[in-house]
């Protein structure tokens, strides 16, 4: 019975905690000043954005994740999740503008500049950022829950924060913006997807920070927490669905690989360097990068591509790339003579 009130004293100890007034507002007014679309902030959105969508473009990690760093897409969704949880109409108004058009204006940068480079075919770091999973929702709770304590708690730096959002905002922005130039509905619809996902974890993740560490009460809190909830719960069914799929499509190109391997004739004379399937294709595409010394032809391929139906089930479409093996040697009639 001690146990259980010891518990339950705690708990109410805990419920009560509240940050100091002064603190509070200092809080609040830090974000309020986040939240207000400024120059330095629209300047931020255009740096960002050009890069991420170039670096997108281009297939370079390095130059995302330079993105990556300066995005301020992060700053306003604090105060839209303290305005909420406070009924604080100002700041979420405010934090909600400031969402609403740095992402409006990224994708139409992100469109004007995917039309007009006009790539045939995009690279792996934007097909990646099309298929959103829970892992990428948990990758944003944590990003969010790592911004909400280290604007509450002043030892901790802001850019920490800050670097841990932009990871999860600014590249699906951009990348709905380049589907969107080539009219790619199914890639911008799944980076729409991602970037909502990333967007209420992490606005979910700041209220619950802000909940804990006292900034406000459980009373006050309850609607705007379970509205949350109830948006996110939402994208949990497709989130799940995508992430049932990431699972049977790693297990089906580990099939793929062992089928053509070991099951075929014609791969016993090849060397198979690299495998990779682009799913978003009807019916999903089988690049496959192998070396020989002679060439594969077209009727081995259309023979392979009814024997993987037939293994696994479903259409697929082979491509070779083929890379030509030639033997070199120094004991060569030629160089005898010498």
């Amino acid at each position: 019975m001690r146990n259980i009130n010891g518990i339950r004293n705690r708990f109410n100890n805990f419920k009560n905690k509240r940050i100091p007034l002064p603190r509070l507002e200092e809080i609040r007014s830090g974000l309020l000043e986040e939240s207000t679309i400024s120059i330095n902030y629209i300047v931020l959105i255009f740096g960002s954005c050009i890069i991420a969508t170039l670096g997108l473009l281009s297939n370079s990690a390095a130059v995302i994740i330079g993105a990556m760093i300066i995005a301020p897409l992060m700053l306003p969704i604090r105060g839209v999740a303290f305005g909420a949880l406070e009924g604080n109409v100002i700041l979420f108004r405010k934090g909600l503008t400031a969402i609403i058009f740095g992402t409006i204006l990224a994708i139409a940068l992100a469109w004007f500049i995917g039309y007009f480079v006009a790539l045939p075919e995009f690279g792996s770091e934007i097909i990646a950022r099309s298929r959103p999973t829970l892992l990428d929702l948990g990758i944003a709770v944590a990003a969010g829950g790592i911004s909400g304590y280290a604007k509450v708690e002043p030892k901790i730096s802001e850019s920490l924060a800050g670097t841990a959002i932009a990871v999860a905002l600014m590249p699906p922005v951009c990348v709905i913006g380049l589907g969107l130039s080539q009219v790619n509905l199914s890639l911008s619809i799944g980076a729409t997807i991602l970037y909502l996902t990333n967007l209420l974890g992490i606005t979910l993740s700041c209220m619950v920070t802000f909940l804990l560490t006292g900034c406000t009460s459980f009373k006050l809190a309850r609607k705007a927490l379970g509205w949350t909830l109830a948006f996110t719960a939402i994208l949990f069914i497709p989130l799940s669905i995508s992430f049932y799929r990431l699972i049977r499509q790693a297990r089906l190109e580990t099939s793929i690989r062992q089928a053509l391997l070991n099951r075929t004739v014609t791969f016993q004379r090849v060397v198979l360097l690299n495998s990779s399937v682009n799913w978003l294709t009807n019916p999903p595409q089988v690049r496959l990068n192998v070396r020989t010394k002679e060439p594969v032809t077209p009727t081995q391929v259309i023979f392979l591509e009814k024997f993987l139906e037939k293994e696994m089930g479903q259409p697929f479409t082979l491509i070779f790339e083929v890379g030509q093996i030639e033997e070199v040697r120094g004991d060569t009639p030629e160089n005898l003579k010498f």
